[in-house]
């Protein structure tokens, strides 16, 4: 059992992976659940430090795509970003429904 924390402050974005204990430990980008292990190869393939936030979703729902049972639609997922203004905003469902058009 784990939980992501991401956020944003004068440095910059951050990633944080929170166990129950209250260890923590920060990432770059992470999964948790049942195919972790694969996701966090994938995404360790697929990141680089310059990537930008289009990217970064594509990439997000491109790593979703590889581990998931059945059809992935806007209506059983969502996708939240951090913005630059440390702004915390989930997709809209047609905003979600958009990005898995460009990702197929």
């Amino acid at each position: 059992v784990s939980l992501l924390v991401a956020g944003h402050d004068s440095t910059g974005p951050h990633l944080y992976q929170v166990d129950p204990s209250g260890s923590y430990w920060p990432w770059k980008a992470s999964a948790i659940g049942k195919h972790m292990v694969n996701a966090k190869t994938f995404l360790e393939k697929r990141y680089n430090e310059d990537i930008e936030l289009e990217d970064a979703i594509h990439t997000a729902i491109l790593t979703l795509k590889e581990g998931f049972e059945g059809e992935m639609t806007e209506n059983n997922i969502e996708v939240a970003v951090v913005d630059n203004s440390g702004t915390f905003r989930v997709l809209s469902a047609q905003e979600v429904k958009d990005y898995l058009g460009e990702v197929e």
